[in-house]
């Protein structure tokens, strides 16, 4: 099989040694060409070459950043037409091998986090010939779309992620342990008087009120080191989208729900002031002031109105 690589120097998790090793042991069964992302947006550009070239696979050596990159130019690989209408077996089927810092796709999709297993993981997987198809979720705003992988958030989870990629920028690494901190730090800050969201869909009857959303493809949402989070433990790639919108963000609400979504769950979180939903195709999330937004956990910046759809059987996966 013909395979572009396409690497991420500056993944948090690998150095060049590591990178030479997994190329040459994927080398042995594939015929790869070897690319690295330069720059935001690269990698985009890379697979929709690689879909147009006829490559029959795209792998991934990086965090959900630039897998969510390279998904994106696969869908969008006609022009930068959106894919959505057409078949899974037409693209390039995805290889991941973790490289970032939470690696949350990879992971749900039952990938070894460390990159030198998940390597093994996946050259068994071509050797049996196995293939998954996922399905996505799809982010339109404004005259803007892009599809995610795992999760999309609007409010405090987003602000989150803003201030981390603050730091990430001064030339930290974002850890868990930076994650956790930045997230208490913010929590002092974030507004907790005024929920700005309101969530309605076709099937969905307008509910308001909410302060933070949390839509989910799959579970879990996100790992604290190697802790599950998951607020929404019936979503999967074969299903609809899933949302938790939270109505409170006093200190009890937290306290309350932090220890339901933490660790491997099989039961929704309970509370009166959650907002929950399963399986759905489309729904919309408005807001009566700019909230921040995040897409498989890169902040995006703030928006007032938001429509989310879920895309059946859109890739195929070598895992």
């Amino acid at each position: 099989m013909r395979a572009m690589l396409l690497v991420n120097p500056k993944a948090t998790t690998t150095n060049r040694r590591t990178r030479d090793v997994l190329i040459r042991a994927l080398s042995a069964t594939l015929n790869i060409t070897v690319e690295e992302t330069r720059y935001r947006g690269h990698a985009a550009q890379l697979s929709r070459k690689a879909h147009a070239s006829g490559f029959d696979v795209v792998a991934v050596l990086g965090g959900d950043g630039t897998i969510n990159e390279t998904v994106n130019g696969l869908l969008n690989a006609e022009d930068g037409k959106s894919g959505d209408d057409g078949s899974a077996v037409d693209r390039p089927a995805l290889l991941v091998i973790p490289g970032g810092s939470a690696n949350v796709f990879a992971r749900a999709l039952g990938l070894p986090n460390n990159p030198v297993e998940a390597v093994g993981a996946v050259l068994e997987a071509i050797r049996d010939g196995r293939r998954r198809t996922v399905g996505l979720g799809q982010a339109i705003w404004e005259d803007q779309s892009r599809y995610f992988t795992f999760c999309s958030g609007l409010g405090y989870d987003a602000e989150v992620i803003r201030a981390v990629e603050g730091i990430r920028g001064a030339g930290r690494k974002a850890t868990p342990t930076r994650y956790v901190n930045t997230a208490l730090h913010h929590y002092l800050s974030t507004d907790k008087r005024r929920p700005a969201m309101t969530v309605e869909g076709p099937d969905v009857p307008p509910t308001g009120g909410i302060f933070l959303a949390i839509i989910s493809n799959t579970s879990p949402w996100s790992y604290i080191g190697s802790r599950p989070v998951s607020p929404t433990p019936w979503a999967s790639f074969e299903t609809g989208l899933d949302l938790l919108g939270l109505q409170r963000l006093g200190l009890p609400s937290m306290l309350h729900l932090m220890p339901q979504i933490i660790g491997v769950r099989d039961t929704l979180p309970n509370g009166g002031h959650l907002v929950q939903l399963h399986d759905e195709k489309q729904f919309t999330l408005s807001a009566a002031r700019p909230v921040a937004f995040q897409l498989d956990g890169d902040y995006l910046g703030e928006v007032e109105r938001i429509t989310f759809r879920s895309i059946p059987n859109a890739l195929q996966v070598l895992v």
